[in-house]
């Protein structure tokens, strides 16, 4: 019985594991936001683009929020395949033979 309530709990906590966005408060004192990945810090009230594509926000009281900057394709044709642009922070869905024909998204997650 206690191992069900064990998997119920991680089954409940999986969706938290993919979320487009994250919330970290300020510590006592702080007057600029810290972006740890990268250690940059921000001056309150600012928004920006983090290397690894998050879209932040140091907000007035130095709380700061991070959403994903782009959307992941769930669904596309099964000849097509996607890739990860890391500058523009997006995916490219093209044809497994042919790189440079797109393919349409007919799905996605996040953003």
């Amino acid at each position: 019985m206690r191992s069900l309530a064990v998997a119920v709990m991680l089954c409940a906590l999986l969706p938290l594991f993919h979320a487009g966005c994250w919330f970290e408060q300020a510590k006592p004192g702080m007057r600029q936001c810290l972006y740890d990945k990268d250690g940059t810090w921000h001056d309150i009230g600012s928004r920006w683009r983090t290397s690894d594509c998050m879209n932040c926000y140091c907000q007035a009281n130095g709380d700061m929020q991070c959403c994903q900057a782009y959307s992941e394709p769930t669904r596309f044709p099964d000849d097509c395949m996607m890739e990860f642009d890391q500058k523009a922070c997006k995916y490219n869905v093209f044809k497994k033979t042919d790189r440079s024909t797109p393919c349409p998204i007919y799905g996605g997650k996040g953003k």
